[in-house]
């Protein structure tokens, strides 16, 4: 298991509490999701009416791909998994859950069973789901002033998205940031987010 992912839990005290994960850095030339994560942690708590569950930052490489030349976002345990040419920008490695980042994600998700999913990337500045979230992607994309698309316009086979949203039925958002935006002021919008998924959702 990789050492370097941290997890930061917060619970609820409420039996019908939802169990909502975020996680930013998938790609590890996108950093926001990282900046956004740990500002937001270093605030106070609302009265949580839902358990959260945060990972500032999936992948340590500074690049697209993992430090094995992976795209964890092409390597989830889907059926749609295909193997790709290795100098491919999307290629999901040899084989499908193959990479530490990958199985970290999944055994989180064989432990626990969530209720919905947010993976923070860049740089379309819409809000992307799959699954049963049309509605939380709409809310979000009011949050953030995005559009929301069901269709990202591409295949991506393996992806976190289908193995989560299409295939086990969890609501996930891809929420792809603006990455021109000036952070704190991107930190505004998500803060109002995170504080309504942990208080209101």
């Amino acid at each position: 298991m990789n050492s370097e992912i941290k997890l930061y839990k917060f619970s609820a005290d409420n039996k019908m509490s939802k169990n909502i994960l975020v996680v930013g850095v998938v790609h590890g030339d996108e950093p926001q999701g990282e900046f956004l994560i740990n500002k937001y942690l270093e605030g106070k708590r609302r009265k949580l009416k839902n358990n959260l569950f945060y990972i500032p930052r999936l992948n340590f490489s500074n690049t697209r791909k993992n430090k094995n030349g992976v795209d964890i976002n092409r390597n989830f345990p889907a059926k749609n998994w295909v193997l790709t040419d290795p100098k491919d920008d999307y290629f999901g490695g040899y084989s499908k859950n193959s990479e530490e980042e990958t199985k970290f994600i999944v055994n989180l998700m064989e432990e626990i069973k969530f209720d919905a999913v947010i993976t923070i990337h860049s740089p379309y500045k819409i809000v992307n789901y799959d699954g049963p979230a049309e509605n939380l992607a709409q809310t979000a994309g009011k949050f953030l002033n995005y559009d929301v698309q069901k269709d990202i316009g591409y295949p991506t086979p393996g992806s976190f998205g289908t193995y989560c949203g299409v295939e086990r039925n969890i609501p996930i958002l891809t929420i792809e940031c603006d990455e021109n935006q000036d952070l704190d002021e991107l930190y505004l919008k998500f803060k109002d987010f995170f504080q309504y998924l942990e208080s209101e959702y």
